[in-house]
Formats: structure tokens, sequence, C-alpha cells
């Protein structure tokens, strides 16, 4: 049973770029039939940020701290440049008092996906690094999100209750956050591994079904703009290419850039928590809003695979013209 868990969730991992997107779909047209299930949705995605911060401690974010500034722009690139981005690609295709501009900055204002950490990892970026300011981010998220949604929503007009967004934030991402990073102290570090085995394959289906049960609760509502999607899809995939971009192009910023670094800051500036993103969509804004950031699920996953693939390709070149500082 634990090989079985264990290789179940290196199983989803591998294939992500397909199951997610497969769930989407799913969630779409069986949204009579299992809508009625999404009051699920919090206490699922509390789940599975709650095993994502048992591999991280204290001294994690000690470490990290120790040297801020890596941090400081992994942060502003993520919420600061990127949200600038994406209002401006919106305001330009869509006017900036769209419903689906406004869908746009709230991908890039959602906090760090935790999928990144897959990624940095084999492409050979600083795992530590940005798993710390993955719980780092999640753990800010209540004063984030809600503060530049209200910047930016107040060039559309949209109205939407910022109260109860934080409170939500508190209840399914912090909160979890905190009692992971508990655990992982007061099991000085046990926890996850001891847990893997029945923790990780529960997070990766309650991974699946959060993204099901949001793409249920707007399908009914989302069959109206389907003239859109010719506009829409080419301005997710504009946004999430410039987003990982953005991330490469900002680790120059940074004085004592490493190749780690260029890797660790390329896709932490691309990839984004769709899950939340999606929860907070769906319970606060406008179907039409929901649809940049159910969309950016059908390709943030292969436009990662996309870049590793650059990296792997780079680090060849590298390699073979003995120059192990191409891509740094």
């Amino acid at each position: 049973m634990k090989s079985f868990g264990l290789s179940f969730a290196a199983w989803f991992e591998k294939y992500t770029f397909i199951l997610i997107p497969g769930s989407l779909v799913a969630g779409w047209f069986l949204s009579e039939m299992i809508s009625s299930y999404a009051y699920l949705i919090p206490y699922m995605f509390g789940y599975i940020t709650l095993v994502m911060a048992m591999g991280c401690g204290i001294g994690h974010l000690k470490a990290v701290l120790k040297r801020p500034l890596p941090v400081v722009l992994t942060l502003l690139l993520a919420h600061a440049a990127a949200p600038l981005l994406a209002y401006g690609t919106g305001a330009v295709i869509f006017g900036p008092e769209s419903a689906y501009t406004t869908g746009l900055i709230l991908f890039a204002i959602i906090p760090l996906g935790v999928s990144s950490v897959l990624w940095v990892g084999s492409s050979g970026g600083s795992v530590p690094f940005i798993l710390s300011v993955v719980v780092l981010d999640t753990m800010l998220s209540p004063i984030i999100v809600p503060l530049l949604m209200n910047l930016f929503s107040g060039t559309s007009g949209m109205e939407w209750e910022m109260r109860s967004l934080i409170i939500d934030l508190f209840t399914m991402v912090v909160f979890p956050t905190a009692i992971g990073v508990l655990l992982y102290e007061v099991s000085k570090g046990r926890a996850k591994a001891w847990s893997a085995p029945a923790a990780q394959p529960v997070s990766k289906l309650a991974f699946m079904l959060v993204v099901m049960l949001n793409a249920a609760v707007i399908a009914p509502q989302a069959q109206s703009i389907k003239q859109d999607l010719g506009i829409v899809v080419p301005a997710v995939i504009l946004l999430i290419i410039l987003c990982y971009g953005l991330g490469y192009v900002g680790s120059f910023l940074d004085p004592r850039r490493t190749k780690e670094l260029s890797i660790t800051l390329t896709y932490a500036s691309g990839m984004r928590n769709i899950s939340l993103g999606m929860v907070l969509a769906t319970a606060y804004f406008p179907p039409s809003v929901s649809v940049p950031v159910l969309l950016s699920i059908m390709f943030q996953q292969p436009a990662a695979t996309v870049v590793h693939a650059i990296i792997n390709r780079l680090k060849t070149t590298s390699a073979k013209d003995g120059n192990h500082e191409t891509f740094s």
C-alpha cells in the first residue's frame, strides 16, 4: 500500500499536464451531477495546502530570509510586475473595464503555485528557496490578494466583498500552512515523509476534484461566452508566456544571480496557485472573470513542460561548448 501511494503520486505528477486539463473538461460536462458538492472545495483546498506546508520548517524560512533580495525580487516580479503585465495585456485586448481583464489580473496576483516546486527541482533550480517562498507568499496572500484586487478592480468599477475574501484566505490558506509548518517542526521534518504514502495521493485527487468542481460551478453561466474564446485563449497563453519570461529576465536584477536563481525565478513568476484562483474567482466575481483563470489551467503546465525542455536544451548546449554559465 505504501509503495502504491507513492507510485500513484509520482505518476500523477508526471502526467499533471494531461490530468488537470482533463479534470477541467470533466467538470464542465458533469456540471449537473457534481456542482452540488461545491461546498467541499474550501476543505479540500485547505488539505492540499496543509500537505504542501509539511515540507517546510521555520529553519527553511530563516535561511531564505538571511538573503532577502531574491525573496523581495520574486515577490515583486510575481505581484507587482506580473499584474501590470496582465492589466496591460487585458486593457489592450479587451479594454480596462472588461471582466476578462480582471480575470487576467486575478491570475497574476494569486500566490505562487505549489507545482512550481516540482518543476524547479527537475530543472536544477533551488528547491529549498522556492518551497520557502511559496509558503511565505501563501502566508501573505490575505494581504497581497485583497490589496491588489482592490487596486485594480477600482479601474473596472467591479464590486466585491473584501472582508469575506480575507477570512476565506485565512481559512483555506494561512491556517493550513501554519499547521503544516508546525507539524514539520514537531516531527523534526519527518511528518511529510511519514504521511506521504497516504497524504500525497489524496492531495493529488483533491486537486483534481477542486478543478472539476470549480469548472462545474461556472459551466452553466459560461456557455454564454463561447464566442469570446477565440480571443480569450490567445490572451491567456500570451500572459503565461510573458510571466515565465518576466521571471528569467527579472533574475538579472540580482547582482549575485546564479543559474539556480534564474531557473527558480522563471518558474516562480510563471506558475500560480490556479486552484485558489478558481475558488476566489467563482466565489467573488462574475463567471466571465473565472474564464481566464480556468483557461490558464489548460496551458500553465504545458508551458512549464516547454520551459523545462528549453532549460535542458540550453544546459546541453552549454555542456558541449564547455561553458557552464550559458543559462545563468
